[in-house]
């Protein structure tokens, strides 16, 4: 299998847990997952199945896009409710405080990674460093935050970059109104592409023996690899042309048909795809192959 699975995770389990599960009910060896959510947080987990683990640099979009709430006048140690609270402040902020001070990150902005989060640092996870209650300095890192609406006093919608911290973001919106924020909830609405109407929960996960490919039809969640590569034009080579590529050597553009336009190009031979090809000067070079 080469798929990917939209899971809708769900609250108090890990993006590593609910890999594992879902490595487990399909029976298969090699799974993961395009970017951790909390625990605490639920929505939008692209699974990367067997072969489609190799791809997940080249999936077309690492955007994501969020519901957050928030806890003014509280802040703690995870920037999130979970923690232990540092400080509580009373709140004294209008809506209008609020807006405005959303204004100021909009666009690109630097951020700092918070201490409890999945980033390495040094070889360690920095939640691994802050549970043994170990901080250590951590670079400011730039990120875009492409849409933020205020849709009530304690709940927003980002848009935003691959990256982008939204605990850090309500922490530092906290900061500037001077009361602090903490995060309350968190719920990933799109990712990679994907939106929550494509994903199934655990409960609706219903799995199939074998792959979905030898059944002929895509289940629910079920995205196929080269489905998830589509914005990237296709093109379909000789069998010989086939051998030489699946070895790792370049094909001589003038002798291919088809090419679409752009770097990437989704290969194909007798409509099985084979990998992702390369425009390189007069040649299509190997960019990634499909290993079964």
């Amino acid at each position: 299998m080469s798929a990917l699975l939209l899971l809708d995770k769900p609250e108090n389990m890990t993006s590593f847990s609910a890999v594992a599960y879902v490595r487990r009910i399909v029976g298969i060896k090699k799974a993961g997952h395009t970017g951790t959510l909390d625990p605490m947080a639920t929505g939008v987990l692209p699974i990367l199945l067997g072969g489609a683990t190799r791809f997940a640099e080249f999936l077309p979009s690492h955007d994501k896009a969020y519901l957050a709430g928030m806890q003014l006048g509280v802040t703690t140690d995870t920037l999130d409710i979970t923690g232990t609270v540092l400080e509580e402040r009373p709140v004294n902020v209008t809506r209008a405080d609020i807006e405005q001070a959303l204004g100021q990150f909009r666009g690109k902005i630097m951020q700092v990674p918070p201490m409890y989060s999945a980033k390495s640092q040094g070889g360690q996870r920095l939640y691994e460093l802050a549970r043994r209650g170990v901080e250590v300095e951590r670079e400011a890192r730039a990120v875009e935050i492409y849409k933020l609406e205020l849709l009530n006093d304690t709940q927003i919608y980002v848009e935003c970059s691959a990256g982008t911290y939204i605990r850090s973001l309500i922490d530092d919106l906290g900061r500037l109104l001077g009361c602090g924020a903490c995060m309350s909830s968190l719920r990933r609405t799109k990712a990679n592409g994907f939106e929550l109407s494509q994903c199934v929960t655990l409960e609706q996960f219903v799995p199939r023996k074998g792959t979905c490919e030898s059944f002929g039809f895509h289940p629910r969640g079920f995205v196929m690899l080269d489905d998830a590569l589509s914005a990237y034009p296709a093109i379909e080579i000789t069998p010989a042309q086939a051998v030489r590529f699946r070895n790792g050597g370049a094909l001589d553009l003038a002798r291919l048909y088809g090419l679409g336009e752009g770097e990437l190009h989704r290969v194909y031979c007798e409509d099985k795809f084979l990998g992702l090809g390369r425009v390189q000067g007069q040649e299509l070079a190997v960019a990634r192959l499909l290993v079964e």
